[in-house]
C-alpha cells in the first residue's frame, strides 16, 4: 500500500493528543472527518491502529510503530523543504527564542557563538517582548523555543531538562537577618525588595512570597544584576536571585545568601518547544548546545551575558530598520 502525507500527520496527531476531538482540532478537521480518515487508513492497512477506551484512543503496536516513524518522516520532509527553500530563494531559517526569567539571558552568548558556527544559515532572534508570556507565545507560534524556570504541563509542549537551580535571599552582611542560615517567607513582610520585574510578573513573588501571605509594598524594579546587588550590599533592600548568578559577587564580600524555606525555591530549568509538529533538526541542536553550556554554573560577571545579548538584539533591530 502507499501512505500519503495526510496519513502521517493523522498518526502523529492521534499519538500526541489521544482523542479524536483534540487531534481533529490540531489538523483543522471535524472529529467526523478525522474518524473517516482513520477508518480509511485502517482499511487500507488491513489492521487496527488505535483501540478506543471511552473517549481516549490507545495505540496498538502497529499504531505506535506508525506514529514514531511518521514523526521522523515528517521531520525529514520539513528539513528537505527548508533546504530547497534556502537553495532556491537564498532565505535562511529563523529560530525565535525567549525566556520566562530575565537572568537566563546570561546563558545565551556562548550558546549563540557555538550554534552560529555550526548553523550559519540559521538566524537566531531573541524576542524579549515574549518574556512575560513565554509559554503562550510558544504555543501560539510567536516563538520557537523558550527557556522556562517553571514546570510546563501542556501536551502541546515538549520540555527538555537543562539544569537544577535554587533561588536564595540575598541580603547585606549588615542586615538584621545576617546571622541566620535560612529564612522563611513570612519573615520578609516588611522588607524592601529589589527585583528584575514587578510582583505581578515576578516568579519569586508569585510562587514563594504571595502564597505565604507576604505582599511587599516596597518594590524597586531594576533590570541589571550589578545595580541590584550594589544596592543590596548598601543595605538598601533585599533581593531573590539564582545561586549561580550570585556566586561571583559573594567573593567581594558585603553580601550573604540565605536559603529560602519554601519548596518553590528549588527549580528545574527546561527548554520548551512545540510538540504538535515535527521539530527541525537545528532546534534540537540548539537545545543540545544550551544543555551543554549550562550544565556547569557560569562564571565571571553574570550580567555580561545580558548586556551582550541585548546589545546584539539592538544591533539586529537597527539593521532591520535600515533595510
Amino acid at each position: 500500500m502507499r501512505l500519503e502525507m495526510r496519513d502521517l500527520r493523522l498518526a502523529v496527531a492521534m499519538g500526541d493528543f489521544k482523542t479524536l476531538t483534540l487531534a481533529a482540532q490540531q489538523l483543522n478537521l471535524t472529529p467526523s472527518a478525522l474518524s473517516h480518515q482513520l477508518a480509511d487508513l485502517e482499511r487500507r492497512l488491513g489492521a487496527q491502529l488505535f483501540e478506543r477506551s471511552g473517549r481516549r484512543l490507545i495505540a496498538t503496536h502497529l499504531g505506535e510503530l506508525l506514529c514514531a516513524n511518521s514523526r521522523t518522516a515528517l521531520a525529514g520532509v520539513e528539513n528537505v523543504e527548508r533546504l530547497m527553500t534556502e537553495a532556491t530563494t537564498g532565505r535562511h531559517s529563523c529560530l525565535r527564542i525567549a525566556a520566562d526569567c530575565y537572568t537566563s539571558f546570561g546563558w545565551l552568548p556562548p550558546v549563540l557563538d557555538a550554534f552560529s558556527s555550526a548553523h550559519p544559515s540559521v538566524d537566531v532572534r531573541i524576542v524579549p517582548e515574549a518574556q512575560s508570556s513565554a509559554l503562550g507565545a510558544l504555543i501560539s507560534g510567536a516563538i520557537d523555543l523558550s527557556i522556562m524556570s517553571m514546570p510546563v504541563r501542556d501536551r502541546r509542549v515538549r520540555s527538555v531538562r537543562l539544569v537544577d537551580d535554587e533561588l536564595v535571599l540575598v541580603i547585606s552582611s549588615r542586615h538584621r537577618l545576617a546571622k541566620q542560615g535560612s529564612v522563611s517567607p513570612e519573615e520578609l513582610q516588611d522588607e524592601r525588595f529589589l527585583a528584575y520585574s514587578p510582583p505581578e510578573s515576578n516568579n519569586a513573588f508569585q510562587q514563594i512570597l504571595m502564597p505565604a501571605g507576604v505582599s511587599p509594598q516596597r518594590v524597586t524594579v531594576l533590570q541589571l544584576t550589578e545595580a541590584i546587588l550594589e544596592l543590596t550590599r548598601a543595605n538598601m533592600g533585599v533581593t531573590i536571585l539564582a545561586r549561580w548568578a550570585l556566586r561571583p559577587h559573594l567573593e567581594r564580600g558585603g553580601l550573604k545568601a540565605l536559603r529560602l524555606n519554601h519548596p518553590a525555591a528549588r527549580r528545574t530549568w527546561t527548554a520548551a518547544i512545540r510538540a504538535t509538529r515535527p521539530t527541525p533538526a537545528y532546534i534540537d541542536d540548539f537545545v543540545r548546545f544550551l544543555s551543554t553550556t549550562i550544565s556547569a554554573p557560569p562564571r565571571g560577571r553574570p550580567e555580561f551575558g545580558v548586556v551582550r545579548t541585548l546589545s546584539r538584539l539592538g544591533q539586529k533591530k537597527l539593521s532591520d530598520s535600515r533595510r
